[in-house]
């Protein structure tokens, strides 16, 4: 890490009571939008026994994600379609 990205850091302690509240909004609404996520992929897989649609509605979740630039989603979607580039360590 360089030297001047450390002095831009500045702690919630030394922040106005405004900006460490707006902050703690952002990271509240993030919060709740992952905790959604996450019980909506919970559901799907709880249902992939008793419906055979879970495969599609999986499908559609991963498709938003990759809409949205979520690197974890793309790299997912490339690995299962069996495009994962190979790790070559040279000796």
């Amino acid at each position: 890490m360089k030297n001047n990205s450390i002095k831009n850091l500045i702690p919630a302690n030394l922040r106005s009571k405004e900006e460490v509240r707006k902050n703690s909004s952002r990271g509240g609404i993030n919060s709740g939008k992952t905790r959604r996520f996450k019980r909506e992929m919970r559901e799907i897989l709880e249902k992939k026994a008793e419906d055979d649609g879970w495969a599609e509605k999986a499908c559609e979740i991963l498709f938003k994600l990759i809409k949205k630039g979520n690197i974890k989603a793309i790299e997912f979607f490339r690995d299962t379609m069996g495009q994962k580039p190979v790790d070559k360590i040279e000796t």
